[in-house]
């Protein structure tokens, strides 16, 4: 092997050494934050839907509702359906936690969360979401939406953590991606009838709020 060979591979396994110090940082950081904020609801879903849209203010008001109710909201930290949550628990009167991802073009912070944590890695910042959560609540998104929803579901699934609810908000947006979970995966017995239970649609705040308070874990 060369000697310049060698050189590169010493110096992408330094870069790998240190890229774990980060990682753990962020654990670190986030740990730190959020342990002390109670009981927390996650709001998560698209950063395209802007104020005025039926989901963002729909979110909003969720959120507020949650806050009132002593609540801490946490979302992504971002613009659209993330702002709705932050700035809904801010009206509330609540704890606002913004876990924000650092990206390239969509994500730039929102200005209403009052608990601010900031990422670069994606899988640390969905630990805190789900860790420090008592209920996951997905309104219409794109495939980061997904992502977060579908690793709830497969925890709570897997029974790699404690069930809690998990709320699709948006019947009119998710129905069909719920018909095809029945006629895809049910019916080809990927998944049982039971596993269909961990998640439930539901567009009203009041009761989502009023479930979430029933499963709470003080």
């Amino acid at each position: 092997m060369s000697r310049e060979k060698q050189y590169l591979i010493d110096d992408m396994a330094i870069k790998n050494s240190w890229r774990l110090f980060k990682i753990m940082a962020e654990f670190v950081d986030g740990f730190e934050t959020m342990d002390d904020i109670g009981p927390a609801v996650s709001i998560f879903g698209s950063s395209r839907l802007k104020a005025g849209d039926i989901y963002y203010e729909k979110a909003r008001h969720i959120a507020r509702l949650c806050a009132e109710n002593g609540l801490t909201v946490i979302t992504g930290g971002g613009p659209g359906i993330m702002e709705a949550g932050n700035r809904g628990a801010v009206e509330g009167g609540g704890k606002s936690v913004g876990a924000n991802i650092h990206l390239p073009l969509e994500q730039m912070p929102n200005h209403y969360s009052n608990i601010q944590l900031n990422f670069n890695y994606f899988f640390v910042r969905k630990v805190i979401l789900i860790k420090y959560s008592q209920a996951y609540i997905a309104m219409p998104g794109g495939f980061g939406t997904l992502d977060e929803l579908c690793e709830a579901i497969t925890l709570i699934q897997t029974k790699r953590i404690r069930p809690f609810p998990v709320f699709l908000v948006g019947v009119d947006y998710w129905k069909n991606f719920v018909e095809w979970i029945k006629t895809s995966m049910l019916e080809t017995k990927c998944i049982n009838d039971e596993e269909l239970n961990i998640f439930c649609l539901e567009d009203d705040p009041e009761k989502i709020v009023s479930k979430i308070k029933e499963t709470i874990v003080y």
